[in-house]
């Protein structure tokens, strides 16, 4: 079986390489290992050297040269929004202490669609709103073996969602949001961990 040792990001894909395309979920965009077959019927392995999200648009070289290219599957999610920013803060700041992985934009969170973040949400006076979209939360410091992983960026607080390939609005409710100096101070508050602020 193949083997897909390379991530190539979406800039630079190039139609011509693309043998086939896999639509896969936030979790599966994740994996580094396992067998899976594309919409055409090509089986290939994951045998990533290092973690990193795939995105939307992204793609899969194969050992022969070939591309995969990646497709952000729809997931059931609870579109949150709050009639002030504070509450709406204060639900991430819960969120993060759960460990539940959400999706920051300006004024709403995604989070995944289950009965417990559903009464979470009611319970800190907030409005959910269920939706299929892709979902794309930050990469929490705890997936990994250890913070200190390099995607060929620096390790600081202005580069940290590019090294999973997301866009600097995504972010774990675990991590800093901007404009939030809530969540920014719970982010430094986990404990010694691994040196990044989280304790794992």
């Amino acid at each position: 079986m193949l083997r897909a040792t390379t991530i190539v990001r979406k800039p630079a894909v190039r139609p011509e390489q693309i043998a086939d395309a896999v639509t896969l979920d936030h979790e599966g965009r994740g994996r580094t290992e396992g067998d899976l077959t594309a919409e055409g019927g090509l089986a290939f392995s994951l045998a990533l050297a290092k973690a990193g999200t795939l995105e939307d648009g992204d793609a899969l070289r194969l050992e022969d040269g070939r591309l995969i290219q990646v497709r952000a599957a729809g997931e059931a999610l609870l579109a949150v929004r709050a009639e002030n920013p504070a509450r709406l803060t204060r639900l991430a700041w819960q969120l993060g202490g759960s460990h539940v992985p959400a999706e920051i934009g300006a004024d709403v969170l995604y989070v995944p669609a289950s009965p417990a973040n559903a009464e979470l949400i009611r319970g800190q006076g907030c409005r959910a709103e269920a939706v299929t979209r892709a979902f794309r939360p930050e990469r929490a410091a705890h997936d990994h073996s250890t913070c200190g992983h390099d995607h060929g960026h620096h390790h600081d607080h202005a580069q940290h969602d590019h090294k999973h390939g997301h866009a600097h609005d995504h972010a774990h409710a675990h991590d800093h949001a901007h404009g939030h100096e809530q969540q920014h101070g719970h982010a430094h508050d986990q404990g010694p961990g691994c040196g990044c602020g989280h304790d794992h």
